[in-house]
């Protein structure tokens, strides 16, 4: 689908009350927004603040999705997972679901507003001595996935089951192709049954490898324990993010 025009950078920067939140937060501008699929809008963000930052693939960022001047910042914080990073520039991909902060938030950038971060964090990231990779979950676990995906080495084999609500929201994933791809309609993404029956279809080594688990957090413990349980794969080899829960407001 079109981006929008990034001719005109519109200034709406706005600065945090508080000098000492500026010890913990970035600052970066929207640069680029398009709507990737029907449902997930990606934002790139540039600018002197985000330069250099350490990140690996499938790490994550808390956005702050209200006001910078507001003085409450209760449940102003939310979390998405980076998409792209090439040392200037960042690129999250939010889901346009329901009216919660961060889905506001994300439907209302425009092209120069000022984006409040913390620093690239967290442990969900590919293991280098992984001998497979196994990929597990919906569309908010496809955009660690695809960071993920993008920094394996060519010859690592992968597996995986992604499942989405039709094939207009599949993001453009590297190596599609070695993953099933699963629809479910109308049916709740919170603890899907058909993403479980997904991956016990799967084929894989009889060696356990690694599984990367991330999506709605019932679903994911039912995955895992498909994998422990009916697979024998030690607890460890198996990765989990829940990224929200049945009743998250995102």
């Amino acid at each position: 689908m079109s981006p929008e025009s990034i001719s005109v950078p519109r200034n709406r920067t706005n600065r945090l009350l508080d000098p000492l939140l500026d010890l913990l937060f970035l600052r970066g501008q929207v640069e680029h927004l398009e709507q990737l699929t029907p449902r997930m809008r990606l934002i790139r963000i540039g600018g002197p603040g985000v330069y250099g930052l350490t990140w690996r693939p499938g790490q994550q960022v808390r956005v702050r999705a209200k006001d910078p001047q507001a003085s409450d910042w209760s449940g102003a914080l939310r979390t998405y997972s980076i998409w792209s990073y090439d040392g200037e520039r960042l690129e999250l991909c939010v889901l346009d679901h329901g009216d919660g902060p961060g889905a506001n938030w994300a439907r209302g950038l425009r092209i120069g507003d000022e984006v409040v971060l913390r620093k690239p964090e967290g442990k969900f990231t590919c293991s280098e001595e992984a001998p497979y990779h196994l990929f597990v979950g919906e569309e908010t676990a496809s955009v660690a996935f695809g960071a993920m995906l993008v920094g394996l080495p060519a010859g690592a084999q992968v597996f995986g089951a992604i499942e989405v609500a039709d094939p207009q929201d599949r993001l453009p994933l590297p190596r599609s192709a070695e993953l099933a791809w699963s629809y479910r309609g109308d049916a709740p993404a919170a603890a899907s049954a058909s993403l479980v029956a997904a991956v016990q279809k799967l084929d894989l080594p009889e060696q356990p490898g690694v599984g990367y688990v991330a999506g709605e957090a019932r679903a994911c413990q039912a995955v895992r324990d498909h994998l422990v349980r009916e697979r024998g794969w030690p607890r460890r080899s198996v990765l989990v993010k829940p990224f929200w829960g049945k009743h998250s407001v995102l």
